[in-house]
């Protein structure tokens, strides 16, 4: 064996167990199941043409080597981005912890109790900083949360304003620049008016139905909103309030002041800047608005036993039932930063962050203090973190990078200057020696900070904030690193056995790949620093596009949409400008199958799109005569066909060039939702089935972990008709010539996670990216060879065969009483994640094993859904008290005194052999979803208190 080939410790099955797996399927070599598989006219005629693959040791190398060429400098450049430090209890126990970052978003939340409670701990974070009632399980990052309140104020205007078309918003002018791009990419399509300007002169006309503030400004000025905000709700207007959350500890939190909706972002809570992210971004509001809510929402329930159980609330919001009608396509959160986050504030506590607040509030006032003396003046008239001086920019400018810092320059007269956690009094003297050299006068030290305040007496907060027990009981290093380790064995990941999601691809993300997101040169850059002081993320970042370029067969592509939805919206966003480019306004009509992802309908909706759905045929395949009625019928107006290839039911439908064809001849172009590509690459791909732009899930194909819900990120591929309009930053350019205005905050999206991706092509190779395409296909194909005769499965290819992935009807065993949820609660108890249960079919089971799962872990998920189906055979409807029914089981349930159960203590936690060696103990019962939706709580507030 190889020991220096990357591609063998990613690939699953060994070469020994090819000819019992083929033998299984019933061919007789990998190449004759690829033909079986994918049709041959979209096959690709040669390899992938990537450079040879690096080892791992070479890979680490040559990382650390290209990190050397970006130039970690002091930053002070602020907009939303500071230098903060990582706790290292909390990076090597969560960010560096596969139990953590593998982990599945908490669907099955009996097995994610650990995960749901830290995030709980975030939520409450959020709300009591903010001042509000209800905040959710994070969103992407701060332009993004803007857009998202801008977007749900829009959905809760009065009956009023709905019948007389109201749509200006208002954006002060004081938001940062990165948000206001992001409010006009998304405001157009939903024909919103923003209405740019400054807040103190503000007119609150009745044509208004919103309006957003930043809270400190722009450049650090605090201004106090009460007025605006009383004077906003006099005329029906309600207020969003984009708040920095570390300035909360310190300032009148905004729901103080009425605030509506407030958003932020978290990365100063522990989370490196990474050259943009991933971030986990903040939003709360009232307790009025929660149907309206975007993301996900943790809330608090009750178990079968009636105890304290946390899951995911009001599923109804997601959009695979709301669809078209969504308010927003986010079916995501960035559940690891959030995590971090969370555990920052509980390690900290309200007296350390105050602490924190404190001493970065100090560090700018003394700053102030000294720049006074060198005749150097600041503008703000009340400040907590950034200070705006007065000098001449460009000599300043040289003078602070010749010294490795950076500051932030609105003007030629103007220098904007923030600090955060990490600077010390040698750092401000450092920034006092700047301006003596540029005023030409005589350098001096401060010794300490200074104890006056800016302040003002009626903006300094006053309410208590974070009282509960889990913020003031784990401040010593071992208290914390318990509590994490606690939360941890509630928690079922990839660490413990294979979690088959169908859509959802949880493969491998190797230690290897995962490595140089620690590293300082990686992830200590600031997304706005000078782009020749990023020349390693500059070179990495390109050649990613590169690959990718190659892998999807396309001209361009764009790293900045941070989630797979945001890559869906970016590319129906470059379909659209393009349209218009070509004075094509009137196009505006996307077809989408019946049986697509749930957010296809939700992300052409915001995108101001028509839908027409198609509809699928009995084998779950397209229905290409209606497709092609639709498209002529609607010729003159088609925009888009949004198509999922493999099929969402993991099939490669043979008439897909048909497909896109019929598209094309109707003046319309073809999206390719990306979801499904790990059965793709380097066999076929999105430029050869005719698409003409794709969005890729890299937290799927391409190694970057879930997370538990997030980091994701969804860059998009296109062809050169749609190069020009991909998308720009305001600060630090991107895109095309054409380019549209920011999809995300950052100019590259979630950069310091593009690494994993990077690195996983480079040691893949093309000969190893292949391959892994061809095993995910056999470890499939094999798994459903096993299933055949115990589970009916639902779809398959013209040939018999499987994709990545496949169906298991279970909607037959309701005759016994048994639903598809009981089956998911019992596999449980035989240690294994569900696959994704009744999606896209009601009743079903979707199974996805990926490359990296090997035979024998293969063969234990076979054998436990085999031991099942058994269990499911001997049920009747009528007994209510059988072991699925009652699933999953707990260890409090095996060692109570009394068993009430007409099965044994044995064949409710070891009914197969394997488990007794590496048993994983769900922490609670069944959760009652409905009681918890019932009585909503998102915080840490005990349940008593809400019954």
């Amino acid at each position: 064996m190889r020991t220096d080939a990357f591609a063998l410790r990613h690939l699953g099955p060994r070469e020994s167990d090819l000819n019992h797996m083929l033998k299984t399927i019933g061919v007789a070599t990998l190449d004759q199941l690829i033909y079986e598989t994918i049709p041959d006219d979209i096959r690709l005629k040669n390899d992938l043409n990537l450079e040879a693959p690096m080892s791992e040791f070479e890979y680490l190398t040559h990382i650390q080597e290209l990190g050397k060429k970006n130039k970690v400098f002091k930053s002070y450049i602020g907009l939303g981005y500071h230098p903060t430090i990582i706790p290292a209890v909390i990076q090597r126990n969560i960010f560096e912890n596969p139990g953590w970052y593998t982990a599945y978003t908490p669907y099955q939340a009996e097995i994610a109790q650990g995960r749901l409670e830290a995030i709980l701990n975030f939520q409450t974070t959020v709300i009591e900083l903010t001042g509000m009632e209800i905040a959710n399980a994070s969103l992407l990052d701060e332009g993004t949360a803007a857009a998202e309140a801008m977007a749900l104020l829009f959905d809760v205007r009065t009956r009023d304003q709905k019948k007389n078309n109201v749509n200006k918003f208002f954006v002060s002018e004081e938001i940062l620049p990165q948000t206001l791009s992001v409010l006009q990419t998304r405001s157009t399509p939903l024909n919103i008016e923003l209405v740019v300007g400054n807040h103190e002169t503000f007119d609150f006309s009745t044509e208004f139905f919103g309006a957003i503030l930043q809270y400190p400004g722009k450049y650090g000025q605090v201004y106090d909103y009460a007025g605006f905000i009383a004077k906003a709700a006099e005329n029906e207007i309600k207020v969003a309030v984009a708040a920095d959350i570390l300035s909360l500890a310190k300032l009148t939190p905004p729901g103080e002041m009425g605030a509506a909706v407030v958003v932020g972002t978290t990365q100063r809570f522990g989370i490196p800047m990474g050259y943009g992210g991933p971030h986990a971004g903040y939003f709360a509001t009232k307790e009025e608005f929660k149907r309206s809510m975007p993301g996900r929402i943790i809330g608090v329930s009750i178990d079968a036993n009636g105890n304290r159980a946390l899951r995911m609330a009001l599923g109804t919001r997601e959009q695979h039932i709301k669809r078209e009608k969504a308010t927003s396509n986010i079916c995501t959160a960035q559940v690891l930063l959030a995590v971090m986050a969370g555990m920052y504030a509980v390690y900290h506590g309200p007296k350390g962050l105050q602490y924190i607040a404190d001493k970065v509030h100090a560090s700018a006032v003394t700053t102030v203090d000294a720049l006074n003396k060198l005749g150097v003046y600041q503008t703000n008239s009340a400040f907590f973190d950034t200070i705006l001086v007065k000098a001449d920019a460009n000599k300043v400018k040289a003078i602070a990078e010749k010294h490795e810092v950076n500051f932030f320059y609105p003007d030629a007269e103007t220098i904007s200057i923030s600090f955060n956690e990490t600077t010390s009094v040698n750092d401000i003297n450092q920034i006092i020696a700047i301006f003596a050299e540029a005023t030409g006068k005589d350098s001096f030290s401060v010794n300490q900070l200074a104890n006056d305040s800016m302040v003002p007496e009626n903006l300094v907060r006053k309410s208590t904030f974070l009282q509960y027990d889990v913020f003031n009981n784990n401040h010593s290093e071992s208290q914390l690193m318990r509590y994490i380790k606690k939360l941890e064995r509630k928690d079922l990941s990839l660490n413990h056995s294979m979690i088959s999601l169908g859509s959802c691809t949880m493969k491998l993300n190797a230690a290897a790949e995962m490595l140089p997101l620690s590293m300082a040169n990686w992830n200590s850059i600031h997304p706005f620093a000078p782009v020749e002081q990023a020349e390693g993320y500059q070179i990495m970042l390109k050649k990613l596009e590169h690959q990718l370029n190659v892998i999807t067969g396309f001209k361009g592509t764009t790293l900045q949409p941070n989630s797979g939805a945001q890559g869906e919206y970016a590319g129906l966003m470059a379909i659209r400008a393009y349209h218009q480019s070509r004075g094509d306004h009137h196009r505006n009509v996307c077809l989408i199958p019946a049986s697509a992802h749930g957010t296809n309908p939700a992300s052409a909706a915001m995108a101001g799109m028509e839908i027409i759905v198609t509809k699928t045929m009995e084998n779950g395949n397209i229905d290409v005569e209606d497709l092609r009625a639709k498209a002529i019928q609607h010729k003159d107006n088609l925009s888009a066909l949004m198509v999922t290839y493999p099929s969402t039911h993991g099939v490669f439908e043979s008439a897909i060039i048909e497909i896109t064809n019929i598209i094309h001849e109707n003046g319309g172009l073809v999206y390719m939702d990306g979801a499904n590509m790990n059965a793709q690459v380097g066999l076929t791909n999105p430029a050869t089935i005719g698409a003409d732009v794709c969005h890729l899930n890299l937290h799927k194909t391409f190694a970057i972990p879930h997370g538990g819900g997030g980091p994701g990120v969804g860059p998009i591929c296109v062809n050169e008709k749609l190069v020009p309009f991909l998308p720009t930053n305001p600060i630090i350019p991107t895109g095309g010539s054409q380019a549209i205005t920011a999809i995300s905050s950052a100019p590259y999206g979630s950069a310091l996670v593009c690494l994993i991706s990077y690195g996983y092509i480079v040691m893949m190779g093309a000969e190893g990216l292949t391959n892994a395409t061809k095993y995910a296909i056999l470890n499939a194909n094999y798994m459903k060879a096993r299933f055949e005769g115990h589970y009916p499965i639902l779809y398959s290819g013209e040939m018999g065969r499987a994709a990545h992935e496949m169906i298991l009807d279970c909607r037959a065993f309701e005759e016994k009483g048994i639903k598809v949820t009981d089956i998911a609660k019992r596999l449980m108890d035989y240690g294994f994640h569900a696959p994704t249960v009744s999606f896209p079919v009601a009743g079903t089971l979707m199974v996805e094993p990926t490359e990296s799962e090997d035979l024998a872990e293969l063969d234990r998920f076979c054998d436990a859904l085999i031991s099942i189906r058994k269990e499911i055979e001997v049920s009747t409807k009528e007994d209510a008290n059988n072991i699925l029914r009652n699933a999953p089981h707990t260890l409090a349930m095996l060692t109570a005194n009394e068993w009430v159960f007409p099965y044994t203590r044995e064949q409710a936690a070891y009914p197969l052999d394997y488990i007794a060696e590496n048993k994983f103990w769900p922490t609670v019962r069944r959760i009652d979803e409905a009681y918890g939706d019932r009585n909503l709580v998102c915080s840490c507030a005990p349940i008593e208190a809400y019954m």
